[in-house]
């Protein structure tokens, strides 16, 4: 009985050991990569711009001026003015908040979503399983932007009427701010559309760990369920996760840009690029840094992002080990 327990301690520090070893090969993996460290600079430079944007920018970016509309790049406006004479430079930069706003909280709450379901789906198994992914799969069967479309299109006016009655109960009058409520909406029709994809990912990777040792150990000592998935299985299983919400973030400003672009996302006074794309199409032909910069910044970040993710997956896969 004493040799078993001081077998099982002993592979318990092992493993632990090996999980840090593991996590310190893929950090020096992952700063190997060149492509991977150019993502991770750029993703840094868009978290700087986007929570310093106020401080940073050379004007306001809501101001306008009727005189100097649509004016080329200059040294008092380095990207020049838009249409109705705001700065465009500075719009761009508070651009990049409204784009990091909606990717972290729409990946936050569709992998939240899709780990807690997808989880319990593998694990539970029977009728738990077969709701979670036919469930996940009405949700897969229509196109995630035209599904985020829909949802956004829907919920606007409601969610507005909700949150202006909340305005006037509470006096809290930010809550009514239509900013405010175009970010809710815009995140809450992407991470409905996104959680499925989540969810079967998690689910993958949960049902070939649950039969791992480990797992078996701690139902053998009465851990239950939940505590099983918590401490175990989910873990264990966030690697490709971190790849997935890695990705995930460039894929979520895309849409959110593809929303606005289309009117129905985030809308003046706020900056989406999306948006200054379309703003500037009736004039694109006089004035093709309108849609040329935001179109550009827009596709870098998404580049960015997804060399970082494929960084991620390479430093993180054991089977890319030894390369």
């Amino acid at each position: 009985m004493a040799q078993s327990s001081i077998g099982l301690q002993t592979g318990l520090a092992l493993g632990r050991m090996e999980q840090r070893s593991l996590w310190r090969d893929a950090m020096r993996r992952l700063v190997r990569n060149r492509m991977a460290l150019f993502g991770l600079t750029v993703a840094i430079i868009l978290v700087i711009t986007a929570v310093f944007g106020p401080m940073l920018t050379p004007y306001d970016f809501t101001a306008t001026d009727l005189t100097i509309t649509s004016q080329p790049p200059s040294f008092q406006h380095w990207l020049g003015t838009d249409p109705v004479g705001r700065d465009f430079l500075s719009r761009i930069m508070m651009g990049a908040r409204t784009a990091l706003l909606v990717a972290i909280l729409t990946t936050f709450f569709s992998n939240t979503i899709g780990i807690v379901l997808g989880g319990l789906a593998a694990f539970r198994g029977g009728w738990v399983d077969i709701s979670v992914m036919r469930l996940a799969e009405v949700f897969m069967a229509f196109p995630s932007l035209l599904l985020a479309a829909f949802v956004n299109a829907s919920m606007k006016r409601p969610t507005a009427q909700i949150f202006g009655n909340l305005s006037q109960t509470t006096g809290m009058k930010w809550v009514a701010d239509t900013t405010v409520i175009d970010m809710l909406v815009v995140f809450g029709a992407l991470s409905i559309a996104a959680w499925p994809w989540a969810a079967r990912l998690i689910r993958g990777q949960i049902l070939s760990l649950r039969e791992e040792l480990y797992v078996t150990a701690a139902q053998a000592v009465g851990t239950t369920d939940w505590g099983i998935l918590r401490r175990h299985l989910i873990p264990n299983a966030l690697g490709p996760m971190i790849v997935r919400i890695t990705i995930g973030f460039g894929g979520a400003m895309l849409a959110e840009s593809s929303l606005s672009f289309l009117g129905i996302g985030v809308q003046p006074p706020a900056a989406s690029w999306g948006k200054m794309i379309n703003d500037a199409l009736t004039g694109w032909r006089s004035y093709p840094h309108l849609v040329i910069v935001p179109g550009m910044v827009l596709a870098i970040v998404v580049f960015a992002f997804n060399m970082l993710g494929d960084g991620l997956n390479d430093a993180l896969n054991p089977r890319s080990r030894g390369r």
